[in-house]
């Protein structure tokens, strides 16, 4: 199989689950006699996003596990050994060429291997891989799960969803269409970046006190701390200890309504493994992809486009959007600085690391000779989010839709006090710009390298 198959696959499991013919379906496919019957049924449980090994209960066992979900650590799986057709001049696959890890070798057999230890499950093999050799965990059916059963859950959509469903769709079709599905409601991933953006611009204000100093960002990406945790561990002193605004999102919402799921929508399969972080876990239940939504969307007959409007008033900034591209991140950074800070507006200068070919030549760089800039950021992908692996627009477009609908934002500015800002943010008992500076008051907002 292929990943085309692959997705073919997974929209008749989600067809036939809401259908009620689910283990019917897993038994019709197994019984096909021209089938690798073992590699068929371990590509079934990683479509469905449990671990069930193949037995004569195998559709029972699969349902079972669905309904009774545990979140297993282990997002990136190897279906079967690789056919080595995509081999380049250098010797190396197209997955390979692309891991920015360096992961993926030959064994003493010829045989191409991950290296557990180095792969850090971003999931560039998957987006690269032509033959199908390698799939990502989903996890939509444990959440369908959920869903049918009415349970309070709300979806999370990172800022580069803006145009990935069609030209015309707007965010409030979405949450018509996230609605129909079962969820409680839908919220915008910016407006918790516009949280992180406060505090980083306090960090920079107190960590960057000459030209000379430096501070490295883009908690955004898996891909970059990934790297910063890795090779350049000796790095990590300068870095912002911030959480992602996808892991800042659960955690707000969380502390405010401890009752409530968290579904993350977004271009990344390593934000599935970021969710699975021991350190991050409980604030992300579930990751679904562009890519994912739109397979189920097409399962389930939902056609955003035909959709009306659920339309609810906005609270994310034009900046905090901006977060969906690279360059964004610095941008909102130094326009929060320039306004709470203007003493120190004048030390902003960054640079950004397009790619992760370019994330790992920066980071090198910084260790050996230094940086001159005092704010960086790395994005794992060319241009950033809109380029993740999962998107379903090309870079540029994806680039101009991000723009555009930051443009139609209300909120231009991030001071935090302002409609909405300022009522959630004093649930998280931080009552004025100051206590940016609280260690206690900011754990929400961090993690441990």
């Amino acid at each position: 199989m292929n990943s085309d198959e692959y997705r073919e696959l997974f929209q008749e499991l989600v067809r036939a689950y809401y259908r009620d013919v689910f283990e019917e379906k897993i038994n019709q496919l197994l019984s096909d006699q021209q089938v690798n019957r073992a590699e068929l049924s371990k590509v079934i449980s990683v479509l469905c996003g449990v671990d069930v090994a193949d037995s004569k209960t195998f559709s029972s066992d699969i349902k079972e596990a669905v309904e009774n979900y545990i979140q297993n650590h282990r997002v990136v799986h190897r279906i079967r050994a690789c056919t080595l057709e995509c081999v380049d001049v250098e010797g190396k696959t197209i997955c390979q060429a692309a891991c920015p890890f360096d992961a993926i070798f030959y064994d003493d057999n010829g045989q191409q291997q991950i290296n557990e230890e180095l792969c850090q499950q971003c999931g560039n093999c998957v987006a690269h891989c032509k033959c199908g050799a390698v799939l990502d965990r989903k996890e939509f059916l444990p959440l369908a799960a959920l869903l049918r059963q009415g349970e309070p859950v709300f979806a999370a959509v990172a800022p580069s969803i803006a145009g990935q469903f069609g030209e015309n769709v707007t965010n409030n079709q979405l949450r018509t269409a996230f609605k129909s599905m079962g969820f409680k409601d839908m919220v915008e991933v910016a407006f918790f970046a516009d949280m992180l953006t406060l505090k980083e611009a306090s960090e920079f204000n107190q960590k960057v006190l000459t030209k000379d100093d430096f501070l490295l960002s883009s908690c955004c990406c898996p891909v970059w701390t990934g790297m910063l945790k890795g090779k350049y561990y000796d790095l990590v002193k300068y870095s912002s200890p911030s959480i992602s605004p996808m892991i800042a999102s659960g955690r707000v919402m969380k502390a405010l309504n401890p009752d409530i799921k968290v579904v993350f929508i977004g271009p990344c399969i390593a934000k599935k493994v970021e969710a699975r972080d021991p350190e991050l876990k409980g604030a992300i239940d579930f990751v679904l992809t562009y890519r994912e939504l739109g397979d189920i969307f097409a399962a389930l007959d939902i056609q955003p486009e035909d959709l009306p409007e659920d339309v609810s008033p906005q609270y994310a900034s034009r900046l905090g959007r901006m977060y969906g591209k690279v360059g964004g991140v610095s941008q909102s950074i130094y326009e929060a600085v320039k306004r709470l800070f203007p003493q120190k507006a004048e030390l902003f200068s960054s640079r950004q690391a397009n790619g992760a070919a370019e994330c790992k030549a920066l980071l090198q760089e910084i260790l050996e000779k230094g940086v001159e800039e005092t704010f960086i950021e790395g994005m794992g992908c060319i241009g950033g989010c809109v380029g993740g692996p999962r998107v379903l627009l090309p870079v540029e477009d994806g680039t101009r839709h991000v723009e555009q609908y930051a443009d139609e934002a209300l909120i231009r500015v991030r001071p935090n006090r302002r409609p909405y800002m300022e009522e959630i943010l004093e649930g998280l008992g931080i009552y004025s710009f100051s206590d940016f500076t609280d260690p206690e008051k900011m754990q929400i907002f961090e993690r441990e390298f």
